[in-house]
């Protein structure tokens, strides 16, 4: 098994103290019929007519993962431009260094890539897809210097290693890149490295797609953290982040005395700011460990999860965890904390619905502390949409993909085919149709005009229209789930929208014309 994927189960052992896959005979659960509200803001007022049935939530179990293609899945899911949705296991394969794989809608899966670890490297991050349909990601170990490497997947399935981590004395220019890369408004890739840089506690660096790498900053471990779990690009061209150990309040806590993590701001040239430092409270009622990375709303702010702290009544010694929203200037609410039976334990990130609201997973609490999957609102509202059990797959790491049918995909890293692994199984795809309606996505949401970007959809074989906030875009289908379409001259920010032979689909989220 990866570096990464032992340190996240021995991790989850002390907080808990507690696909050629088999996709035939896919199971299928129902919950107890619950009113799903639409949500705050304008973009769920707009999702009131996008088609939203409200119906009750219906779970489906649609691969278990055996060794061959892959074993314990603990990232997100990524939807790519043919419809399918793409992930990656941190272990097994053809190897015992993870794999790359994809699944239809309807629980195909398929193997595309194992990775070998002094070869390729081992234990992949969450997968990013670009305009020309091409994938990039991180391994966090592995590579010719053994400290992980930045790679390549082209959409017929060849593997080009861009980097290898270690390249330099000391390892300063990073090692062990855990988390995803996010592609910037510049066209280059950033993320983060767990340790690594001046200071041996881990890096953010900007690299080319030709694979020139750039150090932009070395975290220090008292002062802005370690072990940072990737970057979101918010709409104003700054970067924002999470490290999981580290900052000022290392030490002073018994519940993280290696350090309490924080949340931080970058630009594009390396400026740095630590804006948050978890656990300043004497029972970490503000959570800390914020392992899942940040997300923007529509509402402007940022949302992300903790993985322990704070409710001081939850049974595990560690916390349950919490959801918070921070804003830009790093102005921090704790809007919900976890209490066992509505989860414990939030390693995934959130992502935002087209019905506005937020949803998430949770690794433990429930009906029998496996895991949940949540919803709530940006004022702390919050439902358990569903409770995982048994062979339906449990312990859900990584968080959501909201396909643009409007249903639901994620990953469980145990569970499913006892066959695989007695003790355990060896995990799960599955989907959960809450009753939203369909939508389009971009590949990336935020372009200049004359530029041209991808849209991600359904039904758009004969679409006659698309616009950008009301102005008119010239486009071409690719393909039923796919088109390109060109910013036009004049358009301002705001929702795109597709017109098809049997209707008009709206973006979950605005596309950003830069200037």
């Amino acid at each position: 098994m990866t570096k990464l994927s032992g340190w996240k189960l021995a991790y989850a052992v002390s907080l808990f103290c507690v696909w050629t896959a088999i996709a035939a005979n896919a199971q299928t659960s129902e919950l107890p019929n619950r009113t799903l509200s639409p949500g705050s803001g304008e973009r769920g007022r707009q999702s009131a007519t996008a088609g939203n049935k409200h119906i009750a939530p219906r779970f489906t179990n649609l691969a278990n993962f055996e060794w061959n293609n892959g074993l314990f899945p603990s990232t997100s899911l990524i939807q790519s431009r043919d419809g399918k949705a793409f992930g990656v296991t941190p272990a097994g394969g053809n190897s015992e260094f993870g794999s790359i794989f994809e699944i239809t809608p309807g629980g195909g899966l398929t193997s595309l890539h194992s990775f070998y670890d002094d070869v390729n490297g081992g234990g992949p991050s969450d997968l990013i897809q670009v305009n020309n349909g091409d994938f990039y990601g991180t391994t966090a170990s592995g590579g010719a210097n053994l400290g992980g490497t930045v790679f390549k997947l082209s959409r017929e399935g060849t593997l080009t290693t861009l980097y290898n981590f270690c390249d330099q004395p000391n390892c300063i220019d990073g090692e062990d890149p855990r988390a995803p890369l996010v592609q910037g408004i510049d066209g280059d890739f950033y993320g983060t490295t767990y340790f690594g840089g001046d200071n041996g506690y881990g890096t953010v660096f900007r690299i080319t797609p030709a694979g020139s790498l750039t150090t932009l900053h070395s975290f220090n471990f008292s002062t802005d953290g370690q072990g940072s779990t990737g970057l979101v690009q918010a709409s104003n061209g700054t970067f924002y982040g999470t490290t999981e150990y580290g900052g000022p309040n290392s030490g002073g806590n018994d519940l993280c005395y290696l350090g309490c993590g924080t949340t931080f701001a970058m630009t594009s040239d390396g400026t740095f700011t630590t804006l948050y430092d978890f656990c300043g409270q004497p029972t970490c009622e503000d959570g800390y460990h914020p392992y899942g990375g940040l997300m923007q709303a529509l509402d402007g702010n940022l949302y992300g999860t903790a993985v322990g702290g704070g409710n001081p009544s939850c049974k595990s010694p560690y916390g349950c965890g919490t959801v918070f929203k921070i804003t830009p200037s790093g102005s921090l609410t704790t809007i919900h904390r976890f209490n066992d039976t509505d989860g414990a334990n939030p390693y995934g990130s959130l992502i935002e619905a087209i019905d506005g609201n937020l949803y998430g997973t949770t690794a433990a609490g429930g009906f029998e502390n496996r895991g949940t999957i949540f919803r709530i609102t940006s004022d702390g509202t919050l439902t358990t949409v569903y409770r995982f059990s048994g062979r339906y797959g449990v312990y859900p790491y990584g968080g959501l993909l909201q396909g643009t049918n409007g249903i639901f995909y994620g990953t469980t890293e145990q569970g499913g085919d006892y066959s695989c692994n007695d003790h355990s199984g060896c995990g799960t795809v599955f989907s959960l149709d809450v009753g939203l309606g369909p939508f389009v996505a971009f590949v990336r949401d935020s372009g200049k005009a004359g530029g041209t970007g991808g849209i991600l959809g359904q039904g758009f074989t004969g679409a006659t229209g698309v616009s950008l906030n009301g102005t008119p875009a010239s486009f071409t289908v690719v393909s039923d789930t796919f088109l390109k379409a060109t910013v036009p001259a004049g358009a301002t920010t705001g929702y795109a929208t597709v017109t098809t032979p049997t209707g008009t689909l709206t973006s979950n989220v605005p596309f950003h014309v830069i200037r």
